[in-house]
């Protein structure tokens, strides 16, 4: 049951704190009622994607009890977030810091716009895992064990899911994005990278390049169902889409 629409100002469970960033942001994470975690879904590890953070707080803002199965990360890099860079506040891309096979020192770059032939150079950091956010979410993993991880991220307008699993077919269904597998060597030192050497399936979930009140109404509510009612998506693909499309056109403008 999702929550009343009037209520969704704030988030109604209580986080735990996994760590602090750079900048000493505390990194907080919402569990789920029961100890198995079955996802671990997290979204803004690249802080120039905030549409990713805004639609998973949505989700858990929609929410009428804490999730009974998933752990919820709203912004795995809050200094990026807050300072709208790509990396961290020591300009390290989050997502090619973690310890995977391919990790590489050499300087990352991003495109400077969505078109752009402009590249932007960040760090991937001195070594695997210098950075706290990078720890503390390592140390997330490893605690809580869970079966399938959901990094959000923008705006490729697709689902990378390399293990072929039900729940990317339920994302792709349910979203119309694409269901494909992005080539690891283009993503040195990545979670994904680093999530698949340790056999955990991550699936990243890619928004399309459109704005947040377009997408609202399509992904919201997947993200919401999921965490609602955990893997069993996979076994109801239309659970509670009515509703959830109907309450998102119901909602206020600014």
């Amino acid at each position: 049951m999702a929550r009343s629409i009037i209520q969704r100002g704030t988030i109604a469970a209580k986080p735990e704190r996994y760590g602090l960033s750079v900048d000493g942001a505390p990194l907080q994470i919402w569990l789920p009622v029961q100890s198995k975690v079955e996802v671990l879904v997290f979204a803004g590890i690249h802080g120039e994607e905030p549409d990713s953070t805004v639609l998973l707080s949505r989700a858990l803002r929609s929410l009428a009890a804490p999730s009974s199965s998933c752990a919820v990360i709203v912004c795995a890099n809050p200094d990026g977030v807050r300072l709208g860079t790509r990396g961290n506040a020591s300009g390290v891309d989050l997502n090619r810091n973690f310890p995977s096979r391919n990790w590489q020192p050499e300087q990352v770059t991003h495109n400077w716009g969505i078109d752009s032939g402009y590249r932007v150079a960040l760090s991937p950091g001195h070594k695997p895992c210098s950075e706290p956010e990078t720890q503390a979410l390592m140390q997330v993993v490893e605690d809580l064990k869970p079966e399938y991880i959901v990094s959000i991220h923008s705006p490729l307008g697709l689902i990378d899911d390399p293990e072929a699993t039900d729940l990317g077919r339920f994302f792709s269904a349910r979203s119309g994005l694409p269901r494909t597998v992005l080539p690891n060597e283009n993503t040195p030192g990545s979670f994904g990278s680093w999530s698949k050497d340790i056999g955990i399936a991550t699936i990243t979930y890619e928004l399309p390049n459109r704005s947040i009140w377009d997408m609202l109404p399509v992904h919201m509510p997947i993200l919401h169902d999921l965490l609602e009612h955990g893997l069993e998506v996979v076994g109801n693909r239309h659970l509670n889409r009515e509703e959830n499309n109907a309450a998102v056109t119901k909602t206020g403008t600014g």
